[in-house]
């Protein structure tokens, strides 16, 4: 099992900037990827950055110059900054581990700390 804690998010003007972390519970070089997630109300929840098995870092078109990932591979955590933030961002900001197994793999997620963004 591998518990995911987050910190950080809250409330912002437009154009401000937040910072997300997410401590993992188990060395995060052994995780497969990672990465955080987003949900706005009434949206599917969607990739905003994460860090796939070969170490290649995806992030979202919206959020590219804006947002940036990183990890202390020492405190097991990860950390997502969040810059020139935009109405169009708020949503349940959620952390994602995924862990293989060998014959399977399991996904961990932490409890999405909230963003809003007033314009």
């Amino acid at each position: 099992q591998v518990h995911l804690v987050e910190s950080g998010g809250g409330v912002v003007q437009a154009g401000g900037s937040l910072s997300l972390s997410c401590t993992t519970s188990i060395t995060i070089t052994s995780l497969s990827t990672m990465g955080w997630y987003r949900q706005a109300p009434g949206k599917q929840r969607e990739v905003v950055a994460r860090v796939i098995h070969d170490g290649r870092l995806k992030d979202a078109d919206s959020v590219k110059g804006r947002f940036t990932f990183s990890r202390d591979n020492v405190k097991n955590t990860m950390f997502l900054q969040m810059n020139s933030l935009t109405p169009a961002d708020p949503g349940l900001y959620s952390c994602h581990a995924a862990y293989d197994l060998g014959d399977s793999v399991s996904d961990y997620w932490g409890q999405g700390p909230q963003v809003t963004v007033s314009s």
